[in-house]
This record gives C-alpha cells, sequence and structure tokens, in this order.
C-alpha cells in the first residue's frame, strides 16, 4: 500500500478529496495530514476521516527536524501540498527527491509567487480580463510555484465572471485532477502520459 502524506493551511476540501478517493480504490492511503494552521479545518476533516491530524510550528518546520523526522517515520511514498501556504524546506525536499508536489489554482508561471494564493489568483485573473484560468500540479523547489510542471487543466473564464465563479471552476478541476495525478505518480504504467 502506497503511502500519501498531506499538507495544507486551510479548509481542506481538496485533502478531504484526495483521502476519500484513495480509501474507495484501496491502492494507496493518506497516512497522516499536516498543518500549521491550529485552526484550520482540514485537521478536523481528517481527525473525521480517521486520518492522523498534526499541527506544527515555523520552529518545528524550519529551525528543528521535528517535521522532518515524524515524515522519515512515516515513509511516504508522496507529499502533497493541497492549499499550504508556507515555502518547503530545502532540508526536507532533500531527503524526498522528486517526492513533493503541489497544486496551484492558475496556469503557471502566470499568477504564481509569494502571495499569489486562493482569491488572490482569481480576483488577479478576472482583474486583468484572462480568457482562461486552471490548475497546474508541478513538483516542489525550494521557491514559490517554481518547481517542473506535471500537469496542467484549463477552463474558460467568461467576460463579467466574478473571482468566486472562477474559484468554483477552479476547485472543480482541482476535484476531478489532482487524486488522479497523485495515482499516476504513485503507480506510473509504462508509456502512461499525464
Amino acid at each position: 500500500m502506497k503511502r500519501i502524506v498531506i499538507f495544507a493551511s486551510g479548509s481542506g476540501t481538496n485533502a478531504e478529496n484526495i483521502i476519500k478517493y484513495f480509501h474507495e480504490r484501496k491502492i494507496a492511503e493518506v497516512t497522516h495530514v499536516f498543518s500549521n494552521n491550529l485552526r484550520a479545518k482540514v485537521l478536523k476533516r481528517a481527525h473525521d476521516l480517521k486520518v492522523k491530524a498534526l499541527h506544527f510550528d515555523k520552529e518545528s518546520f524550519y529551525v528543528t527536524n521535528d517535521v522532518l523526522n515524524v515524515l522519515k517515520d512515516a515513509q511516504p511514498d508522496l507529499i502533497v501540498l493541497a492549499g499550504f501556504l508556507w515555502i518547503f524546506p530545502k532540508k526536507i525536499i532533500d531527503v524526498f527527491p522528486n517526492k513533493v508536489i503541489n497544486i496551484h489554482p492558475a496556469l503557471l508561471p502566470k499568477y504564481g509567487g509569494k502571495g499569489m494564493y486562493g482569491h488572490h489568483v482569481h480576483e488577479a485573473v478576472v482583474r486583468n480580463k484572462e480568457k482562461e484560468s486552471g490548475i497546474t500540479i508541478h513538483y516542489v523547489n525550494e521557491h514559490y510555484d517554481d518547481g517542473a510542471i506535471i500537469f496542467q487543466a484549463k477552463t474558460a473564464v467568461q467576460e463579467g465572471d466574478s473571482a468566486e465563479d472562477v474559484a468554483k471552476a477552479i476547485h472543480q478541476l482541482e476535484y476531478k485532477n489532482f487524486p488522479i495525478v497523485i495515482e499516476k505518480l504513485l503507480f506510473p504504467k509504462k508509456g502512461a502520459s499525464l
């Protein structure tokens, strides 16, 4: 059974979707959900789905090896950032090379970087009268939204769409595609492409 660890900072709808997807398929399991936000709904969602839910602070993430040591014990096949807002430490990436991925609610390299998350991205897309937006799933390096792109999916942005309209369309792309991309990364079939 492949092992997945999720990092999230907020509500956790993507995390819940991933947990349920693999629970149904019984080919992989989410063993831990980590959050840097003690009040994040993702911790309750994980707890309700019987997944270990752990809160951590900046010191245990960046200064000490507390989070790294828990990850080493968990032995994840993949570390998934699903709405996680802190930059990921190089020391963790180095221990898990090509095993840390992130989802971003825009078509990178557009609308990426520090401060570009959630509604900030969708408001910028609408403000700039973009004709399309989408999601990008990419490997994580020590810079925001900078790692190699694994997968992108697009959705049209109509004239008159609000940031909330764009957000709804993006969430649907995330729910549909993120678990499938994770599965393909965990179980690469010869010749299969994302």
